[in-house]
């Protein structure tokens, strides 16, 4: 009887080690997915903030020509 108490005992103690073993590669393996969606998250924000970028850069180039087509007017409404 005391020999198959020990036997539990041992295994019941070699079981909770694998599971603290096991814990920690859980946690690793959720710190590496959580880091991959971090940089995806980042991936796609920089993606609308370029977005946004390019709006600003075209909204700024039609607005300069629309400036460059009007002096360009008074130019030869001058020189007639």
């Amino acid at each position: 009887m005391k020999k198959i108490v020990i036997t539990l005992m041992i295994g019941c103690l070699a079981g909770f080690a694998a599971y603290a073993q096991d814990s920690g590669k859980e946690d690793l393996k959720k710190s590496g997915q959580d880091i991959k969606q971090a940089g995806k998250d980042t991936g796609h924000a920089t993606k609308n903030a370029a977005k946004g970028v390019k709006k600003g850069t075209k909204k700024g180039v039609h607005k300069a020509a629309k400036g460059t087509e009007k002096a360009a007017d008074k130019v030869k409404e001058k020189t007639q």
